[in-house]
């Protein structure tokens, strides 16, 4: 297997944010871009801005929520979107891509609105549906990258006021139990495996906080989880600020993953 560099991206809205996406890939090169929420039906999904810079793109989404897409530097051998189960399939929220070395199932979580709202249940449901879908359709044995906004802080170095947050729906302990039962299936958190004690990391900064980024008011939940043959391989995972500091950003920032042959 060739070393590789994978990342993961939530736009909010691929349209609006091409001026952040593009450039990106042309000076990082990563082999594959998750993105999420991109907010793009399939039919209006801008695929030539990426074919024009030499990249495969495979996409699910279906108008104005959500929205999911893997860029890649190379074909596919298989894309499947959405859950097989009795569910919602929500295909624009899960987009497994295989390639011939590695399989990436790319992640919008629901974010949940309240805990006392139905949203809520259905995402901690939708993370057993998760676990459910590795055990049917995955093995830890193989080499998988699970990643995207997954829309956990899983620690309290994972938000920047724990003692405040604590009970949001990104930050509570029902929700630490079913990412925690997604690790336990056979997943590394490839950022805490490079970065254990790391603080002040953040993926996620609030439009509505003046001066997020600058004050470090952020949140970590954005992730990349691998299976331990891709984690032993794993060399380091970073966050690069640099998309959130542009014109015009998404509210999040891109997460980076490197693995070595």
């Amino acid at each position: 297997m060739q070393s590789f560099t994978a990342a993961t991206f939530n736009v909010n809205s691929i349209r609006s944010r091409l001026h952040v996406v593009i450039p990106w890939l042309e000076r990082n090169r990563p082999r594959f871009l998750c993105l999420q929420e991109t907010k793009a039906a399939d039919a209006a999904f801008p695929a030539g801005a990426f074919e024009e810079i030499d990249y495969h793109v495979a996409f699910s989404g279906t108008g104005r929520y959500n929205g999911v897409a893997v860029a890649s530097t190379e074909r596919p051998l298989k894309v499947e979107a959405g859950f097989d189960d009795e569910g919602p399939p929500d295909e624009d929220r899960l987009l497994r891509v295989d390639f011939d070395d590695v399989t990436v199932l790319n992640l919008y979580v629901p974010q949940g609105r309240d805990r006392d709202h139905e949203q809520f249940r259905y995402k901690l449901r939708w993370f057993e549906r998760l676990r459910e879908y590795l055990e049917r359709h995955a093995s830890p044995e193989q080499s998988l990258i699970c990643c995207g906004d997954l829309n956990v802080a899983r620690e309290e170095i994972d938000v920047h006021n724990p003692k405040r947050l604590r009970g949001h729906v990104d930050f509570t302990p029902e929700v630490w139990e079913g990412f925690d039962r997604l690790i336990d299936w056979g997943l590394t958190d490839v950022f805490r495996r490079h970065n254990p004690d790391a603080r002040e990391e953040y993926t996620f900064f609030d439009y509505r906080v003046p001066r997020a980024l600058d004050r470090k008011l952020g949140w970590r939940i954005d992730h990349v989880l691998a299976t331990p043959p891709l984690a032993a391989r794993s060399t380091g995972c970073y966050i690069d600020l640099d998309p959130r500091r542009m014109e015009k950003p998404s509210d999040h920032t891109i997460l980076v993953a490197q693995f070595g042959a």
